[in-house]
């Protein structure tokens, strides 16, 4: 059996390859975090931020997207202070605006699973590459769905940053044949 390459990084990457990345998550709170996460994650490597995850969690109240959709400025700047995660101006101000954006979604939608699965209908985009294969950095799909985030206000959601978070999600899973984490 061969695993996703991308993953042999590190124990965590493996984990986080293993039992996270590529599965179907209908949960909104993950949804959020995995949202905020992957925007982090522009312009560093994912196992950057993946080792800043609990870090993120600390800070940002357990990536409660109520909770820091009322973030003042005092907190901002509290979150520009802290060394365990990325302290990008920008992207610190990105959670609060992803934060607004997402429950404004919701409210729409009834829940960000609702808005984000209807991009597929419901069912995950398989793609089964084989190992060494390039995974695309996005698709006419993420193009889409990147283009509506920044309709809705939400930032750090480049065509790349979505793929990537799509396949994070699930929505699209890039397993390669062979791997183990699908099955």
């Amino acid at each position: 059996m061969t695993r996703c390459a991308w993953a042999m990084g590190s124990e965590l990457m493996i984990t986080y390859h293993d039992t996270e990345w590529g599965r179907p998550s209908h949960d909104d709170a993950y949804l959020f975090e995995l949202l905020l996460l992957e925007g982090a994650q522009a312009g560093l490597s994912w196992s950057t931020v993946l080792n800043k995850r609990e870090n993120y969690r600390r800070a940002l109240d357990g990536f409660d997207f109520t909770r820091i959709a009322r973030y003042d400025q005092e907190k901002l700047d509290e979150l520009m202070a802290e060394p365990g995660i990325v302290r990008n101006r920008l992207k610190v101000a990105s959670t609060v605006k992803n934060a607004r954006a997402f429950l404004a979604a919701r409210d729409e939608w009834g829940s960000f699973d609702a808005y984000l699965w209807k991009w597929v209908d419901g069912s995950p985009v398989v793609n089964r590459r084989r190992p060494g294969a390039a995974l695309p950095a996005s698709t006419e799909l993420s193009d889409r769905v990147s283009k509506d985030l920044k309709r809705r206000g939400f930032t750090f959601t480049g065509t790349t940053i979505v793929y990537s978070y799509l396949q994070a999600v699930g929505v699209v899973d890039d397993h390669v044949k062979g791997c183990p984490a699908i099955g």
